[in-house]
């Protein structure tokens, strides 16, 4: 629709414009407005807002702009919804923010804090109660021209027939007899070392050299003696016993560990037993062992009577030694398994019947014992090499050591070697 009045034509009106841009000095005639209803007259423009200038990219050119306004209605066709009205003038409802979230992480980091300080709590009394009962009776740097420390550990595992503790009915009980004084039963050799776990056991028939020796205890010069093995425990203790092996074997000792027979018994009746599994019947009157064939549970009196019993083996002495071996193997195997080490009514009686038992040299702490005990599980196993086992002797047969294989044995344990001697290669 034209706004010029009826009967101008746009090529007149440019003729006679005046003030748009023409020549013509008249005035510009009055000009027809269009008609607006009433009721509908135009909302003035709104002002323009830095928001509205950031709107330009889609402005129309030639400086005008949408100013972005909205009675509410949505313009159809124009693809642009429009967001939500302004809010209503007047006072609004307090924000209080988003409803706050149950601090779980915080109630679980506290929980796993608490946990974390009672096991350490538990942890360091648990550890000074046991050191505090570990019997260190043995001071090793009492021995005599003791050779040069080497390579790895060395530790000196003996089992007494000590009756400490045990009363008339339980000696009967275990079969231990009523012999004065104390001898050794089990002698063991075992080196902890980076190149693998060797456990050597010692017959105590072994026939050796009993160097010069002052007494620990008695102070008395004892002279240097060809004797049977046990023999040296039985003159002046574990002193003399750790003396004569270092002299024979050229080998530091760093540590020594002695269990009884009473207190043996103790430990395995605190574990619940140990499993062992035999390919025929054994039966010996004198330690009292009576086993069926097969696998079962032995108490504290039938390991006992196990360990002790030598004369149905065909190897006697040595045949026994293996045997100890292999239950020792079981029984650390059994006590580090996670049924005992992660059950607090288990795991307390059996280290308080194994601390309760064990005499120990002056310098053990108790992270030696557990590197001891660790160690057990899975050594390699063997006897001393021996080139006669009925050695005759004034004291009857003996059993004699191969001194070559001795000594290279000797020196791979000393140089923390991988052993070969007595490997099947």
């Amino acid at each position: 629709m034209s706004d010029w009045p009826d009967g101008w034509t746009d090529e007149q009106g440019n003729r006679s414009r005046y003030g748009r841009g023409s020549a013509d000095a008249r005035p510009e005639g009055a000009r027809v407005m269009p008609h607006v209803p009433p009721g509908r007259a135009q909302r003035p423009p709104r002002q323009r807002t830095p928001y509205d200038a950031d709107r330009g990219n889609g402005a129309p050119q030639g400086g005008s702009y949408d100013s972005g306004y909205s009675d509410g209605q949505i313009y159809r066709g124009s693809g642009h919804r429009q967001g939500p009205p302004p809010p209503a003038p007047g006072p609004q409802p307090p924000d209080h923010g988003p409803r706050p979230r149950r601090r779980w992480g915080r109630i679980v980091g506290f929980s796993a804090l608490g946990l974390v300080l009672v096991l350490l709590v538990t942890g360091v009394g648990t550890y000074f109660w046991a050191d505090g009962k570990l019997r260190r009776e043995v001071d090793l740097s009492a021995l005599e021209d003791r050779p040069e420390a080497g390579e790895g550990t060395n530790y000196l595992i003996v089992g007494s027939d000590s009756r400490e503790g045990l009363t008339r009915e339980q000696q009967q009980d275990l079969h231990t007899g009523n012999a004065e004084g104390k001898r050794t039963d089990t002698m063991m050799l075992l080196h902890v070392g980076s190149n693998g776990n060797t456990m050597v056991s010692l017959p105590r028939d072994s026939w050796v050299t009993i160097p010069e020796f002052t007494g620990s205890e008695s102070g008395n010069r004892i002279p240097e003696q060809q004797r049977k093995l046990n023999a040296a425990y039985a003159i002046e203790g574990p002193w003399l016993l750790a003396r004569t092996i270092e002299h024979n074997l050229d080998i530091r000792i760093d540590h020594y560990v002695e269990i009884g027979f009473g207190g043996f018994a103790n430990v395995v009746d605190a574990l619940g037993g140990v499993e062992m599994c035999f390919d025929e019947p054994i039966q010996d009157e004198n330690s009292g062992a009576d086993f069926a064939a097969g696998c079962q549970q032995l108490d504290g009196r039938e390991a006992l009577a196990f360990n002790r019993q030598r004369y149905q083996e065909a190897e006697g002495d040595l045949g026994r030694t293996q045997n100890q071996q292999e239950f020792l193997s079981t029984l650390a195997n059994q006590a580090a398994s996670p049924s005992t080490i992660l059950n607090p009514f288990r795991l307390y009686p059996v280290l308080g019947a194994s601390l309760d038992a064990l005499i120990v040299d002056e310098d053990m702490s108790l992270w030696d014992l557990r590197s001891m005990f660790w160690a057990m599980r899975g050594a390699h196993r063997m006897n001393i090499p021996v080139s006669d086992p009925g050695y005759a002797t004034s004291e009857g047969s003996a059993v004699l050591w191969d001194e070559e294989q001795t000594a290279q044995l000797m020196d791979q344990l000393r140089n923390d070697e991988r052993v070969t001697v007595g490997v099947d290669e």
